[in-house]
């Protein structure tokens, strides 16, 4: 699927979305709409695993949108049981633009019975167990990293399914939450470090597993509780839930930038509403970097909270002077360069009245590339403002996440090679501030702040510090942050 605009490629990609249920008749139908509301976090691809007693396993892999392929009777009737999984794709490892073969779940068939498994999050030292299992005698279909837990499960000499996943995942590194089933369970794991998120809901009689408590409202589901770091959750729909920690007990590292951009802003993280904590991102960054100008003005949609809560501490009117087309898909079709040159334009607009002649703060997440704030800036001026600010929701940009993000090389990353004052003359305005990690931290419930000794989560994107070394990208080549 091409991209909507030319510079869709400068936000990093919310990485994938996985979501489960057992114990409702139909679960393949409850997945889906789960996946619907999770679409955020992929869009490249998407896939159902169910299993019915009579029928056994049946599967759907689909790229493109939940909606344009999950919502046919004709499909869904071909995924029937009380049980399944799912999966929406970003790809982060593996090709990208993948290939059918690399959509998930995966699928294997053991001598105790067949497994699923739907991943969000990446696996740090892929390539040398890819390579290891390859010598052992493995046979990959897909070039992802999340194949390899397969494998690794096949091998393991434990007696069953989930001791076998427990096995297998003690030899990954990096960041994992994963919803499996067999025939009869539905299995969630979290890395130690719970870098990635999930949660468990109860639906009726049954049970679910979501990378996001909004996907369980979307199927009335009532959120009990966030799976721990570290924990495994066996769900069976007679037996309920059990729980266990097979893992060595680490301090949680979970990714802030979940706060910042990856979740929708009606999930709950941590017992905090996500929309709240990204309007107090806003107040923060106004006690900060306060500035003189007449409105208050969100770059769509991610900006939005953030500017509210800037408007209401700094007491400069909120306005949205940029609109979003809400109508334009990532297939739209762009079949000339003069139509490219378009760019930002084909999804965001500019209110000309409301920002003609005005100071105008934009308030925007992130600065990856900077390409689109530099088209969003001339927009703005070419609509008749006076001066044009940027106010950051999220400290710079500067060292790529290993995670389950699709982030750009370290040196295509505009505050990788750049100062603040540098960016500021890069993207020519008035002026550019971002929020600090303390002052993030303080947003999302940190009073004190980062501790420096010891982060309270994965930041590793703004400061360099990686709490799993990433082994695979250290072979190729990648330098980590000399210790200060």
């Amino acid at each position: 699927m091409p991209l909507a605009h030319p510079f869709d490629d400068d936000k990093l990609k919310e990485e994938c979305g996985v979501f489960g249920v057992v114990g409702v008749a139909d679960a393949a139908n409850f997945v889906a709409l789960g996946l619907h509301a999770l679409q955020h976090r992929g869009q490249e691809a998407g896939g159902i695993v169910a299993h019915d007693p009579e029928d056994g396993f049946n599967s759907a892999r689909r790229f493109g949108y939940v909606r344009d392929n999950f919502t046919s009777q004709s499909l869904m009737k071909t995924l029937p049981g009380p049980l399944a999984i799912g999966h929406v794709r970003y790809s982060t490892a593996g090709s990208k633009g993948a290939a059918i073969r690399d959509v998930q779940p995966f699928f294997g068939e053991f001598s105790m019975g067949g497994a699923a498994i739907a991943h969000n999050g990446n696996i740090t030292n892929a390539d040398a167990l890819r390579k290891e299992l390859i010598e052992r005698g493995s046979i990959f279909q897909s070039s992802s990293d999340s194949e390899c837990i397969i494998h690794l499960m096949a091998r393991s000499l434990q007696r069953n399914i989930p001791e076998r996943m427990e096995d297998a995942l003690r030899r990954v590194e990096g960041a994992f939450s994963v919803v499996a089933m067999t025939r009869t369970k539905l299995i969630g794991v979290r890395d130690p470090l719970g870098v990635r998120p999930l949660v468990l809901g109860k639906v009726g009689d049954g049970w679910a597993l979501s990378s996001e408590t909004c996907a369980l409202d979307i199927i009335g589901a009532e959120f009990v509780r966030e799976i721990a770091p570290g924990e495994m959750v066996v769900i069976t729909a007679e037996g309920g839930v059990e729980s266990h920690f097979p893992f060595r007990k680490q301090a949680s590292k979970f990714c802030i930038f979940e706060h910042v951009y990856f979740s929708r802003p009606d999930s709950i993280i941590g017992g905090r509403s996500v929309y709240e904590t990204r309007r107090q991102i806003g107040v923060e960054l106004a006690r900060e970097a306060p500035v003189e100008a007449d409105l208050v003005c969100p770059v769509p949609d991610s900006g939005t909270p953030a500017a509210i809560g800037f408007a209401h501490e700094s007491g400069i009117p909120f306005g949205l002077g940029i609109t979003r087309n809400q109508y334009m898909g990532r297939t739209f079709i762009e079949p000339t360069e003069q139509i490219r040159n378009m760019g930002v334009r084909l999804k965001l607009n500019v209110n000309r009245a409301l920002i003609k002649g005005k100071r105008v703060i934009l308030v925007d997440d992130s600065v990856v590339r900077g390409t689109t704030s530099r088209k969003i800036k001339e927009m703005i001026l070419d609509a008749g403002a006076a001066e044009v600010h940027f106010r950051i929701a999220s400290p710079p940009t500067a060292w790529p996440c290993f995670y389950g993000v699709d982030t750009p090389q370290r040196e295509k990353l505009l505050a990788a090679t750049m100062s603040e004052e540098e960016m500021r003359k890069h993207l020519s305005v008035d002026s550019l501030k971002f929020i600090t990690l303390d002052g993030l931290y303080r947003a999302v419930g940190e009073a004190d702040g980062r501790s420096k000794s010891c982060p309270q989560y994965c930041d590793a994107c703004f400061s360099g510090e990686y709490p799993v070394v990433p082994s695979d990208m250290i072979e190729k080549g990648f330098q980590l942050k000399a210790a200060e």
